[in-house]
């Protein structure tokens, strides 16, 4: 299955409690979240089955007070997006 985010999906920036300058915010719930030594791998379902990972510190997920279950925002900002083609 294909799925698609379009800004109807994202989170108005006047919502949030701060202003960020990303303007990709995608509200989901955290549904794993595995801790290395000193980083760990946050799991967020954005819409059903499509999931967006980040690796972030354990403190982070600590001060963040993130828990599977909970709800949590994807920001992503990127200052580049690289494509590529099957050879």
């Amino acid at each position: 299955e294909i799925y698609t985010l379009s800004l109807h999906d994202a989170l108005p920036i006047s919502s949030l409690p701060m202003k960020l300058s990303a303007r990709n915010q995608l509200p989901g719930t955290v549904v794993a979240i595995e801790r290395g030594a000193v980083n760990g791998i946050v799991t967020i379902e954005v819409a059903p089955g499509l999931v967006i990972t980040s690796s972030i510190t354990n403190a982070a997920i600590d001060e963040l007070g993130l828990r599977e279950g909970g709800r949590a925002i994807a920001v992503i900002k990127a200052s580049s997006v690289m494509v590529g083609v099957e050879s």
